[in-house]
């Protein structure tokens, strides 16, 4: 009879703080966006990445630190993405094409990023207010859309007048209602709103509107 081999020992944590760091982030972005800064535990944080409370509070100050790192890193990666884009290397019909549809497309695959940022405006931006950091990120989206904008309206594509950051908003709540309220729709009006065939009709539907929307 064969002796039962011996359960496998977590690999200890390496000294690595970076990895760490991102490792608490991943995990404190999951459980924030999933229970709102009053409900996450930071001890549940630190037992799912093996660390400690102690360790957490070290690298972030407190559990408002983290938080706030977290909206951070969360409006750090869409914009990153976002930059991606070359929208200037685009004609201007083109270059907003591609980018709503790369918002519909990001916010889809990043509930978490929906929720958070759902958390925060149940708490009226409280967090969001002290990052200088988030309000310069998004600073620099109002100026890609801007720029396309004006292109588009010195080529005679887009008429004049129109708000980049009131633009900004319309492509951005098409796109995030798609995710913060489709289970409800789903629901209600018994549609499946997550095949395939669903999220590309939506996605060209918020395309068409947007483009009508600044057209001539």
């Amino acid at each position: 009879m064969n002796a039962s081999a011996p359960a496998k020992k977590p690999e200890p944590r390496t000294n690595d703080p970076e990895r760490t760091q991102a490792d608490i982030l991943t995990v404190a972005t999951r459980e924030f966006s999933e229970k709102g800064f009053a409900g996450a535990r930071v001890d549940l944080i630190a037992e799912a990445t093996r660390t400690s409370k102690r360790m957490i509070y070290y690298y972030f100050g407190s559990k408002e630190g983290l938080y706030l790192k977290v909206l951070e890193d969360a409006y750090g990666r869409i914009r990153q993405t976002e930059s991606a884009l070359r929208l200037e290397d685009l004609e201007p019909v083109e270059a907003l094409r591609t980018l709503v549809r790369f918002t519909v497309d990001y916010e889809r695959t990043h509930p978490d990023f929906i929720r958070l940022v759902m958390n925060e405006n149940i708490q009226r931006g409280a967090s969001l207010a002290r990052s200088t950091t988030i309000q310069q990120r998004n600073a620099t989206a109002i100026d890609g859309i801007k720029a396309v904008y004006q292109r588009g309206v010195a080529a005679g594509v887009f008429r004049p007048g129109l708000d980049p950051v009131d633009l900004h908003m319309s492509i951005s709540a098409l796109s995030f209602f798609n995710v913060s309220n489709r289970h409800t729709f789903a629901l209600i009006f018994q549609r499946d709103m997550d095949s395939p065939e669903a999220v590309a009709q939506r996605r060209e539907n918020v395309v068409e509107m947007l483009l009508r929307y600044v057209s001539v």
